[in-house]
């Protein structure tokens, strides 16, 4: 299985779609983290669905998914840049159990919510909230476009231990060049017969000759997408300081560094506590002493 994105759209229409498989992205994610395999397949789901949305919105900068509930799994975070880089994280609840065979994402997760962030490299941040009030991811992110973008949107994703898959189908709102009235309950009836061994084992033309045989389809040159992490030691340095000078000082009068690393990609990072007093004091000012 190649790790890309595969547009495409039905000709005379306003319906478009993409096919994400990803084998090697994910596994350098688990192998970065021990989940138990319910969560896994989870994480697989949710990196599916952030590099599908990444490209669906043209985002010139970050899109990150979190899904917070109160269940046994507390975090789910994704995060896709249009580089094609996707790294994701999961947390658990302290003394969790995460029960065991194919637990579904509503009984992991419980209540909470979803929040869909788009993080561009010029303009304002925005971030999306939509409450879990579906047994599923996919149902639960066609439930935020629905209610804060108004496109119809479908998701069906898959993920075992190895590999994840996606795809999407959305109408276009610009009615204008649609020649085709039932084009869309038609893709969405059709794609309701994709099986997750279809998704997960066959090439995305592959699906789609399977699907839409029938239809006229474009389709546009795969997109690659690989394991990424956006950590760097200035990011890390802002976190730091977002801990306040208080707590600096008291972690340093402990101990005469400060040792942290990337959530996501395990990197190791290592402050002095000359470096943390540089920090504190900002590009202009006077380094304090720190003990």
């Amino acid at each position: 299985m190649t790790d890309q994105i595969q547009r495409f759209l039905f000709e005379r229409t306003n319906v478009r779609g993409e096919i994400v498989t990803l084998e090697r992205a994910f596994g350098e994610v688990l192998e970065r983290h021990e989940y138990p395999p319910a969560v896994n397949r989870l994480l697989g789901e949710l990196l599916a669905a952030v590099a599908l949305l990444t490209d669906t919105v043209k985002l010139d900068g970050t899109l990150s998914i979190e899904v917070r509930g109160q269940g046994a799994l507390s975090l789910l975070m994704a995060e896709s840049n249009p580089g094609g880089e996707l790294r994701a994280i999961a947390r658990l609840a302290e003394e969790a159990a995460i029960p065991e065979g194919r637990a579904g994402f509503r009984e992991l997760v419980g209540e909470g919510q979803i929040m869909i962030t788009l993080d561009p490299t010029d303009g304002q941040r925005y971030q999306g909230i939509v409450a879990l009030e579906h047994d599923s991811l996919s149902a639960c992110l066609a439930a935020y476009f629905a209610q804060s973008e108004q496109l119809p949107t479908r998701l069906w994703l898959v993920a075992d231990e190895q590999r994840a898959a996606g795809l999407l189908l959305q109408r276009l709102p610009d009615d204008s060049q649609n020649q085709d009235a039932d084009a869309w309950e038609r893709a969405v009836v059709l794609a309701e017969t994709v099986t997750a061994e279809e998704l997960l084992g066959l090439d995305p033309l592959e699906v789609l000759r399977r699907l839409y045989h029938e239809e006229t389809v474009r389709v546009f040159d795969p997109k690659a997408l690989r394991f990424g992490c956006t950590c760097s030691r200035e990011r890390i340095a802002s976190a730091l300081l977002t801990l306040g000078e208080q707590e600096l000082q008291e972690i340093l009068a402990e101990q005469d560094s400060i040792d942290t690393q990337c959530h996501f990609c395990h990197t190791r990072y290592h402050f002095s506590s000359h470096e943390v007093a540089a920090m504190l004091a900002g590009p202009s000012g006077t380094p304090q002493t720190l003990h």
